[in-house]
């Protein structure tokens, strides 16, 4: 039999995002980066002729089962579990229910309905590896983070990522027809922790909407956020919790505060509480306080992608202190939008931010070692002007098209080594409710 779609593009493709909605605003709850990429690439995808279904887990009884995101570009709720108040960390429990609602869809239609599979975190790629079977079809998996990278390098006070997480992401390394990896580090680690084979490893960087982080008016942008035209602005954006570390940059805020009492600084904090910070809602805000800043920080809840604009577009400076990152996108946005950007040396950002040309990279997370690179940018105006003045070109290098191009890419060679293994055949042989057992067993139905 021929291989269906073997050397042009998949027309239609499963996307699934277990744990949190492409449609959540990113900055709340577990809604972040991954949410922007999920959505984004499906747009592009779709503006390619790609058909696109993203199935995630439904967190509200008043949520349609089915919502259009972007012309061919389809959001589908699946009941699995409470819609409320189940932890990220308990979701496993409800993959049985989640990849049930996934299958239940495909069997409505015709047997070759979906062309691949691309899941996104380890709790989809469980139930990716289990479509995959079922329909036979490839599976591309994008991991976003690995628990070994992450708990390599915790905050303190920080809780681990558990072994259960780190095992799972083992079988779906194993299963996958091929991986997607944001930077050639995330790559390397997927070789060398995850025993990924190299050749069946993609890079394939994330991007930033350019249409519409991109430079403007910064008094325009302060007057419609209401900030002081006059203050230095230093903005962290993200998810409140250790992981992100939003107390480096209050910290040595307060430093450069004490050693320079008339610069006009202001910290601003823009996102909400997430993961372990949960149990701490109000912990920033008390830092801010015992630290004697509290007058110089102001807290904004999560903005939409418009308001977020105008966020980086009112600041001098932004800052990505995180513990861990597959790759910021924050920091690309940030940039894009004329603004420079000073970021730990960790994951993706020293691909993300070009040191000393668009920003500057920060070694560790000593205090003392933050507190003298930001005073060393936010006293001296004319390096920050000429650092902003290039970040816009840097950013240009990472777009959502060319994102897509590279999936796209990535699926054709999923696509080639899946009719491999398969011995050129495509189409599973089964019929309603009978399962393709695969190469793990040796055994066809």
């Amino acid at each position: 039999m021929t291989p269906k779609h073997s050397s042009a593009g998949p027309k239609r493709v499963a996307v699934l995002s277990v744990h949190t909605s492409p449609l959540a605003q990113p900055g709340t709850g577990d809604a972040g980066g991954m949410n922007v990429y999920v959505l984004q690439t499906a747009i592009q995808l779709a503006r390619r002729g790609v058909e696109v279904d993203i199935f995630t887990r439904a967190t509200s009884s008043a949520a349609p089962v089915v919502q259009d995101a972007a012309p061919g570009v389809r959001v589908r709720n699946v009941a699995a579990g409470p819609y409320e108040g189940l932890d990220k960390h308990e979701l496993p429990t409800q993959l049985c229910a989640f990849a049930a609602g996934v299958l239940r869809e495909e069997v409505r239609h015709e047997p070759g309905y979906y062309d691949l599979v691309h899941s996104h975190y380890w709790l989809s790629g469980q139930v990716g590896w289990l479509a995959r079977d079922r329909w036979g079809v490839p599976l591309v998996h994008t991991a976003h983070t690995l628990a070994a990278v992450k708990n390599a390098s915790l905050a303190d006070g920080d809780t681990p990522e558990p072994a259960a997480r780190q095992i799972g992401e083992q079988q779906v390394v194993a299963e996958a027809d091929r991986l997607i990896a944001n930077t050639a580090d995330e790559a390397a680690q997927l070789a060398s922790i995850y025993r990924a084979s190299p050749d069946k490893v993609d890079v394939v960087a994330p991007g930033a909407d350019l249409s519409r982080y991109r430079p403007g008016d910064r008094l325009a942008a302060r007057a419609a956020l209401g900030l002081d035209p006059a203050e230095t602005i230093v903005t962290f954006v993200g998810r409140i919790q250790p992981l992100k570390a939003p107390d480096v940059l209050l910290r040595a805020a307060a430093e450069v505060i004490a050693r320079e009492p008339d610069l006009p600084l202001r910290v601003l904090v823009v996102g909400g509480p997430s993961g372990t910070g949960l149990e701490r809602p109000d912990s920033l805000i008390e830092l801010a306080e015992a630290l004697g800043v509290r007058a110089r920080v102001t807290f904004m809840p999560p903005q939409p992608p418009d308001r977020l604009a105008d966020v980086y577009r009112a600041s001098n400076l932004v800052a990505v202190p995180s513990y861990s990152e597959s790759f910021g996108l924050v920091a690309i946005e940030a940039q894009a939008c004329g603004t420079p950007v000073i970021a730990a040396d960790v994951g993706g950002l020293g691909v993300a931010v070009r040191n000393r040309e668009t920003g500057l990279l920060v070694d560790g997370h000593r205090t003392d070692d933050w507190a003298s690179a930001l005073q060393s940018l936010v006293t001296v105006p004319d390096l920050l002007d000429e650092l902003a003045a290039r970040a816009p070109r840097h950013a240009e290098n990472f777009s959502w098209e060319h994102t897509a191009d590279g999936l796209l890419a990535s699926y054709r060679a999923a696509r080639a080594m899946y009719d491999r293994i398969e011995g050129g055949e495509f189409s599973p042989r089964r019929s309603r409710g009978l399962w393709k057992l695969r190469r793990t067993s040796g055994v066809r139905a």
